[in-house]
Formats: C-alpha cells, structure tokens, sequence
C-alpha cells in the first residue's frame, strides 16, 4: 500500500507543452521542404545537391562530436537545410560541407550544444562560407535552361580550381538595383524567377510555411511581422523622398533573403528574445539594419548581418523587458535605502 506524497519537490518548468524538441524541430523540417523543392523546381538538381551537402555537414559533425541523441531532435537538419537554402545553386559541394559543419562546430556546439548557442548557427556558417569563398558565394546561376542541367562546379574538387561545368551566371535583384541602378519586375520577386541564392525563390512558399508553423505555435508571428513591417515603413519613406535613389516598398520585401530570414531564421527559439515586447523590439532592430546595409552599405544584402548583429544584443534585450514580478511595485528613488 503506497501514500500520495503530501508535498512532491521537482524542477521546473512544472506546466510542459504537448510537443517536445523533436516533434518541433521536425515539424519546422517539414515546413521546409516545399521551399527546397521549390528550389529544386526553379535551379534543377544542383540546389537538391547542395541543400544535402549542407546537411552531410552539419549532421555529420554533430554525429561526430555531439552528445547522445542529439541527431534524433533535427536540429542539426535543421541547420543544414537553412544554409543550403542560402547558398547559390553552383556552390561547390565540398564548400557546403564545410559550411554546415561550421555552423555545428562553431555556432552551436562550440557554445555548449542546443540552447546554449548565441548565434543562429546556420548564418554563421553562412558568414564563414562568404569569408572564405567570397567569389564561390557570389556567383548566382541564373533561372532556367535544362532542368537535368547542373548550374555551376558543384563537383569541384576540393582546393582545386573547376571547369568542368560551364552555367550561365546573373545578378541578383539586388546587386543590379545597387550597382546598375536597374529594377525588377515584382512578379518576377515574388514567384522567385532571378538570380540570387536558393532560399531567395518562392516568397509566397516561405510566407505559407511560416503560418503552418505560426498557426501550430512554433514561430512566434511577432518577430517576422515586425522585421517585415520595419523594413517596408522605412523603404517606403526612403522611396517617398527620393523614388529614383531609394527602392519601394515591395522590392524591399521581396528581394534577397529577408522572408527567408524574417520567418524561419530570426524566430529561431535560441536565438531569439524571450518576451513579446523584446520580440517587438528584436524585429525592428533586424529591418533597420537591413534598410541601412542595403541603402547605404557596401553589400546589396544584409539580412545575414542584421540578424547576427541582433542575436548578439538578444540578452541585453531580454534583460531590459523582462515583465516585472506580479505583487511587486518599482520603488521610487527616495525608498531606496543610501
């Protein structure tokens, strides 16, 4: 015969949630598989191969120096579809590799495994690859030809100059508006049909993506409404001023990384602000940044940077909003005691 304890001593949290780490994770691999098979769609076999070299890394290097059971959650799949996603289709699959175990290595077990890194992992790898490889990153393989077609030296040889595959390259939307003065037409932004990196296709995927795992209670709404909001405001003020020097609105949105990283890489759970007025305050810093290094910067994009400026400015903001304590009043200065 057995007695219920009268007073039963655990660790918090002591309310849990349904889903656990890996049911989340997976769910966010899932959301991401439409946008690389539209990807795969517009740039053929070569962004499939990339996306997977990405992941080999990162999962190979978590599998290697990681704790057990790690490989379960998907977070390091995770890591490695999101840098495959940034990645330009020609992107030498040996680079990719080492990208995705970069970004485990140094952007996530380096700080102590999952929950424990500062940075979104997978825009660290990213920020080693344009560090390393400036030339290999910034050769965009333009949209269309033969789908069987590989678009660039994805089987390179490590170290080794390639030649093999001769792929015809284009300007981003971006690089052409900032260093040819010339715009493009916002259906071809939204459907994705330009030059520019994997994950710069298919706005209209990503957004529906993101509100499958916003309606399941998997990203937060605040974060991407936010940067997305900020971004447009700012653009459309610029534009109003001076519409031949400043993009609109629309092409701010659409262009380059920014729905890739609004919804699925500053909302990342880690890296990302605790409290909703800190997650208000976490996008509106990320679209200013983006608005400024776009306008004003030396590189066309700068989602990348922004939200790697924000992350590291994550504890700062978590400390200045937190809620005050129920029960509790703010003293007055003159009660506070000399």
């Amino acid at each position: 015969m057995t007695r219920d304890p009268t007073l039963v001593i655990a660790a918090s949290p002591h309310i849990k949630g349904r889903d656990g780490t890996a049911t989340i994770m997976w769910n966010v691999v899932g959301a991401l598989a439409p946008i690389v098979l539209a990807a795969a769609w517009l740039f053929g076999p070569s962004a499939l191969l990339v996306v997977a070299a990405a992941v080999v890394g990162a999962v190979g290097t978590e599998r290697a120096f990681g704790t057990g059971g790690t490989l379960r959650d998907g977070s390091a799949a995770i890591t490695g579809i999101l840098l495959g996603l940034t990645l330009p289709a020609g992107m030498p699959l040996w680079m990719a590799a080492l990208g995705g175990a970069f970004a485990i290595g140094f952007g996530k077990l380096l700080f102590g495994g999952l929950g424990y890194n500062i940075f979104n992992p997978a825009l660290l790898g990213r920020a080693f690859l344009q560090a390393a490889f400036p030339v290999a990153i910034t050769t965009w393989p333009k949209v269309g030809g033969s789908w069987w077609a590989l678009r660039g030296d994805n089987f390179a040889l490590p170290l080794l100059k390639g030649g093999a595959v001769d792929a015809i390259t284009a300007a981003t939307p971006l690089g052409l508006l900032k260093f040819e003065h010339r715009g493009t037409p916002l259906l071809d932004l939204v459907l994705g049909t330009t030059g520019g990196s994997l994950g710069e296709t298919a706005a209209l995927v990503i957004l529906l993506c993101g509100g499958y795992l916003a309606l399941r209670g998997y990203l937060n709404w605040r974060i991407p409404a936010s940067i997305l909001a900020t971004v447009a405001l700012l653009a459309a003020a610029l534009h109003a001023v001076a519409p031949a020097r400043y993009a609109s609105a629309p092409f701010m949105l659409f262009s380059g990384g920014l729905v890739l990283g609004a919804v699925f890489m500053a909302t990342d759970m880690v890296t990302a602000p605790v409290t909703d007025r800190g997650r208000w305050l976490f996008g509106a810093g990320v679209g200013v940044l983006v608005v400024v290094i776009r306008t004003w910067g030396g590189l066309p994009e700068g989602v990348m940077y922004a939200i790697l400026l924000m992350n590291a400015l994550v504890p700062f903001i978590n400390r200045v909003t937190q809620p005050r304590p129920f029960g509790t009043r703010v003293r007055a200065a003159k009660e506070v005691p000399a």
